[in-house]
């Protein structure tokens, strides 16, 4: 039984074929890094960022492309890839840095997607024209703003030191979404709040928060603990305890559930960089904790939108044409 909107299964379906990411590290920073917001950054984010490092040897992007592409082609001999500009926050500065990244990207073998990371509140219609012609320009099938949100509470993301609301996220989803970008929100479970940590009702509440948007995508993740990151100084201070495996899978399910069977799941939980984690343990073992989650699914009989539409049963569109969101 299929169960959830993968987004492998999204893109078979559109080009025929397995498409792999190719992470790529351009160079961004951050405004909650750089002195624009702030320089202390959220307070779960790892200060090193979330790129390849290929960038610090001083492999440009088409090196970078280079390096990743020869490994899967020689590993599996795929021909499609994903470009994800993933460290940082790739839109933040002027709009003629992004154009030429952007125009770095031309040529790349193999290139059908852009998947680009960033925040709500590092848009413009000027950069968001940019990403939407490069589209045509690319010849890519399909390009993912990828937006952090992490959760749908005001009040959380001031504490976490998020800086911008959610109304900046409703804001670039829309627009994002008129110019035919697709959206994914980045959705986290526990995290730090002013009475302690998120529960259920709050992850629940974001869930609903995006199935009233144009979002096309979301990414979970859990919350783990990273060196050198002030939730790490919570934590040791004990103002700060993560959720417990059997935890996120419960509250993972609940949020499936309640997902819209229309939106592609593009992960299910987060992945630690190697030596980033403090806690919790389980965290750290992508492979078990995958497991984890497709035992708890089968066991609970969880399926995307069972709560939410799809009652019957997970909806045999999710391996054949789905219709378009807001569509009967």
């Amino acid at each position: 039984m299929v169960r959830i909107h993968r987004l492998s299964a999204h893109l078979r379906r559109r080009f025929g074929e397995r498409v792999q990411k190719i992470p790529l590290d351009a160079g961004f920073s951050c405004p909650n890094r750089d002195g624009t917001l702030s320089r202390e950054g959220c307070v779960f984010c790892n200060p090193q960022g979330s790129g390849s490092g290929l960038l610090d040897r001083g492999l440009s992007i088409p090196e970078q492309w280079a390096f990743w592409r020869d490994i899967h082609v020689k590993k599996h001999g795929l021909r499609l890839f994903t470009a994800y500009l993933q460290s940082y926050s790739n839109t933040h500065g002027p709009a003629a840095r992004l154009a030429d990244v952007l125009n770095r990207l031309s040529g790349l073998p193999g290139l059908c997607c852009l998947a680009i990371g960033t925040r709500p509140d590092c848009l413009d219609d000027e950069k968001l024209d940019l990403l939407a012609d490069s589209r045509e320009r690319l010849g890519l099938g399909e390009v993912f703003l990828e937006l952090g949100l992490q959760t749908a509470s005001d009040e959380t993301l001031r504490h976490i030191n998020r800086g911008h609301d959610t109304a900046a996220f409703a804001r670039a989803a829309q627009a994002a979404a008129e110019r035919g970008l697709t959206v994914v929100a980045h959705v986290m479970a526990g995290l730090p709040a002013p009475h302690g940590r998120e529960g259920l009702p709050e992850l629940l509440d974001t869930v609903a928060f995006v199935n009233d948007l144009p979002v096309g995508g979301v990414k979970f993740h859990n919350v783990y603990v990273c060196r050198g990151t002030r939730l790490a100084r919570w934590h040791d201070e004990g103002r700060y305890v993560p959720l417990t495996q059997a935890e996120y899978l419960h509250w993972l399910g609940e949020a499936v559930m309640r997902l819209d069977p229309r939106t592609v799941l593009h992960r299910l939980n987060g992945n630690p960089a190697q030596g980033e984690l403090v806690t919790p343990a389980w965290a750290g073992n992508m492979r078990k904790v995958h497991n984890a989650i497709r035992d708890h699914f089968e066991r609970e009989d969880v399926w995307q939108g069972r709560l939410n539409g799809a009652e019957d049963g997970p909806p045999e569109w999710f391996g054949a044409e789905v219709p378009e969101k807001g569509a009967s």
